[in-house]
């Protein structure tokens, strides 16, 4: 059998809203056995399971049926699901975040490590194709300066964690991609408005060199909204990706764009792609092909511990 023919046995270990998804990219993946699921509440894993033609098994059972396992349970199982599959020497993707605190991040890290086996952390927008295009557009120079926007109405879901750990993090992770470096300084505030950890959130980075972030969070707002702006020594992008619109404009733009409206500005678009896909993809090329891990241990570490330093930060205010 070419390695090409090769296919990883994977199961999964919670299906609940983002578990179910993972169920069906896997069981339409052909590189992917799904071997099973499992989850604490029998009628929802009965259901999936019937849905993508597998069978509900204990966690135990799963983990040792896999190769690989995909962690889509709340956060607070995340390092006890994810350091059982790890210590039976099977490959793991973690959800994000990568678990509840740096202790048990670290301890899921070395495990994989001793064992040479792959994590991955469910950093979904490092596989978008909004991101992609936010990479290939830079203004060149250097960045000084990142907003982010990420809110949306209410919803009853992922309410086990506060926003920061809900929607702040997957601006945090870009952020700290786009800076190539963590924060020097964390300061933020935020409230509870609909639960009882914080709904929204505004923190602000400082990074050595005087550059700076702003990353706002919520999930109490009127509507949806989803921005970033970069400024740099050569000019300034902004992003819209909700629209998928992208528009930058460079250094000597802005005396074309004012004699000439319109002109001095590049404009961009995308075509989206299913995201989730792409990620599951890229955790079963690292696991049957030894392929890189794009966001690994490490960078699930970062986005994590700046989420913690933001919710202690509104803690304190």
């Amino acid at each position: 059998m070419n390695d090409s023919d090769r296919r990883l046995a994977l199961a999964i270990l919670g299906v609940g809203h983002f578990g179910r998804f993972h169920a069906l990219k896997a069981a339409a993946n052909p590189r992917v056995r799904l071997v099973g699921l499992a989850d604490a509440d029998a009628a929802r894993a009965a259901t999936v399971a019937a849905e993508v033609g597998t069978e509900v098994l204990a966690a135990e059972a799963a983990i040792a049926a896999a190769d690989a396992v995909i962690v889509a349970a709340p956060t607070r199982y995340h390092h006890g699901l994810a350091m059982a599959a790890l210590d039976a020497g099977k490959h793991a993707f973690v959800e994000k975040p990568i678990a509840a605190t740096l202790d048990e991040a670290d301890a899921l890290i070395d495990a994989a490590a001793a064992g040479r086996r792959v994590l991955q952390v469910g950093h979904i927008e490092r596989f978008s194709a909004a991101f992609g295009a936010v990479v290939g557009a830079e203004t060149g120079g250097r960045a000084l300066s990142w907003d982010a926007i990420r809110v949306a109405p209410f919803r009853p879901r992922s309410l086990d964690v506060s926003v920061v750990l809900d929607l702040m993090i997957h601006d945090i992770d870009l952020v700290l991609e786009l800076a190539g470096s963590e924060p020097e300084a964390v300061e933020a505030v935020g409230s509870a408005v609909a639960s009882d950890r914080p709904d929204f959130a505004v923190a602000r980075l400082r990074f050595a060199g005087g550059r700076a972030a702003v990353i706002t969070a919520s999930r109490v707002s009127l509507a949806m909204e989803r921005r970033l702006r970069v400024l740099g020594t050569e000019g300034e992008m902004s992003v819209n990706f909700l629209d998928r619109s992208l528009a930058v404009l460079r250094r000597g733009g802005a005396e074309a764009v004012a004699t000439m409206p319109g002109s001095g500005i590049d404009r961009f678009t995308w075509t989206d792609h299913d995201s989730l896909e792409a990620e599951q993809a890229s955790f079963v090329t690292a696991c049957l092909d030894g392929a890189p891990v794009v966001v690994d241990g490490a960078a699930g570490r970062r986005a994590l511990k700046v989420a913690l330093a933001v919710e202690a930060a509104i803690g304190g205010a």
